[in-house]
């Protein structure tokens, strides 16, 4: 029965992580986000925390059972296993939405999302003072004309990323991934490597496996492993100590980038047909038609999708809260 129990759970975290790899692909939707609504937020960041000196230890003296106990390495596996397969699974689509006749409609629905994620950030930031108020202003304003300059920078347009250039996209995606409300997904946009990467996912969804691959996987899953474990750690830090300054940084970054996905684009490039190597103009829409009723409606659409996610998010942690305080 005790063993039966055990395999649900495993189970259980399978779907949770399925659900999380899913909301990490899609760009302006953050996994942590997902973590938080399904309870396991808390849980996910203390077990990667605790990759440390006593787990080095527990290696050390071949106290594999203690040291698998000591990072809850059943359910980061489980739950790491169902992310692995909602990326690869969603990476396929998510690559089709942004390469074909869609591409403005995606682009309007992400769009919408990443304003309320903007809004939501925004309403972290409480300064205790004046001088924290400006601080904020500051650093927000600075990390804003930060990626507003990166969006606007011209991507890879002849040649693949370079291995080192992937391996810090990976450090810099995975770290936005694990903060509630910003999505690694669309940094890695930002960073001009989210087509390739999943065109890479689109190619392992059908199959189609090559050295390439393995390669760009390795190298891109390797700098997300530095990032998780070195950096984990400090932005949880940070978010205790300093978290209005830091969000402040984040709300910034994510007010700068939504210059990438605004929906109307110019094709600056028409006789290129790969979508990784095209270049585009934001332009504002010069006439008035079903196109730019549609890109509002998924814009606002995107808008409530992100809204309607926070909501349940604080429910269900003040569901917690409440449950708590009735046990003790």
């Amino acid at each position: 029965m005790t063993k039966q129990i055990s395999y649900l759970a495993d189970l259980a975290n399978v779907l949770r992580g399925l659900l999380m790899g899913g909301a990490d692909i899609v760009p302006g939707v953050s996994g942590g986000t997902v973590a938080l609504i399904l309870g396991i937020y808390e849980n996910l960041v203390t077990s990667i925390s605790r990759f440390d000196r006593r787990w080095i230890a527990l290696l050390r003296s071949q106290q594999w059972s203690a040291a698998a106990t000591h990072v809850d390495l059943r359910f980061l596996i489980t739950l790491g296993g169902g992310i692995l397969l909602g990326i690869i699974t969603l990476g396929s689509v998510m690559n089709h939405l942004l390469t074909s006749e869609t591409r403005s409609a995606t682009l309007a629905a992400l769009f919408g999302a990443l304003l309320a994620s903007c809004w939501l950030v925004g309403k972290i930031i409480q300064p205790r003072h004046r001088l924290e108020t400006v601080l904020c202003l500051i650093l927000g304003l600075a990390s804003g004309a930060l990626t507003y300059g990166l969006a606007s920078m011209t991507p890879y347009t002849t040649t693949a990323p370079s291995p080192a250039y992937l391996f810090l996209c990976g450090m810099i995606g995975i770290c936005a991934m694990i903060l509630p409300g910003v999505s690694g997904a669309l940094m890695l946009l930002i960073l001009g490597v989210y087509v390739y990467l999943t065109d890479y996912l689109k190619a392992l969804s059908h199959g189609t496996i090559s050295w390439e691959t393995i390669w760009t996987v390795l190298v891109f899953g390797s700098g997300c492993a530095v990032g998780l474990l070195g950096f984990s750690k400090l932005l949880r830090w940070l978010l205790a100590v300093y978290k209005s300054l830091t969000m402040s940084v984040m709300c910034g970054l994510m007010l700068g980038a939504l210059k990438k996905i605004w929906p109307f684009q110019l094709d600056l490039s028409p006789e290129i047909h790969e979508i990784k190597h095209k270049q585009y103009k934001s332009i504002w829409p010069d006439t008035i038609d079903s196109h730019l009723f549609t890109c509002l409606a998924l814009g606002i659409f995107g808008f409530v999708v992100i809204l309607s996610l926070d909501w349940v998010a604080r429910r269900s942690a003040n569901s917690g809260t409440k449950n708590n305080s009735m046990q003790t």
